[in-house]
Parts: structure tokens; sequence; C-alpha cells
């Protein structure tokens, strides 16, 4: 790929970014969304967060479920969903989960 044409890219990307972000700015007063679609918005960022991070957690190297205790990274999952239930910080639970998951990496009790 030349320079000419990454730029190219850059520049049509950066023209498709501006106009979908702007498209609710420039006719958002006009579109009225209804109550129960509003209502099902709300819960896209925790759909989108556990769309990301479940696949890191529950699939191994080779892309096959791993479910069982073997597997530190659901281990150190299921601790943070519980320090979250029982502190509600959110700083808090990334830095108990990663304190977790690095020691049993450095514990040898997973690999």
């Amino acid at each position: 790929m030349s320079d000419l044409e990454i730029w190219i890219v850059i520049i049509a990307l950066a023209i498709a970014t501006a106009l979908t972000r702007s498209s609710f700015w420039l006719v958002g007063h006009k579109v009225t969304i209804p109550p129960r679609v509003q209502e099902m918005l709300r819960y896209a960022p925790s759909c989108a967060l556990a769309a990301i991070i479940a696949p890191d957690l529950l699939l191994d190297g080779a892309g096959t479920v791993h479910l069982d205790l073997g597997n530190a990274r659901l281990i150190a999952g299921i601790a943070s969903v519980a320090w979250f239930a029982w502190r509600r910080r959110m700083l808090e639970t990334i830095i108990f989960g990663m304190l977790i998951f690095t020691a049993l990496r450095l514990l040898h009790l997973y690999q």
C-alpha cells in the first residue's frame, strides 16, 4: 500500500467517524427515541464490556472454552466480581483482579 493510499484511508476514516458522531448532534433533536428503546440503550455499555471481557476470561489460546479451576483468568474474574459486589468501586475492582491474577501466575498455581 502506497503512502497516498494510506492517507486516503486515514482521511476517509476521519470523515466517516466525524459523520457518524455528528449525526446525533445534527438530527438528534428531530428524532424521538421511544422510551422502551431508551431503556434498552441503558444496558448497551455493560453488554459491550461483557462482550469484550468474556472471551478473554473463558477462552484459552486455542479458542476453546476453559471453564474449570485451572483457568487463572476465570478465577481472577470471579474474585473481581465478588470484590465489586462487596465494595462497589470500579478502580479497586480492576486493581484487585489484576493482583489476584498476578499472584496466581507468580505462585505458579496456574500457567
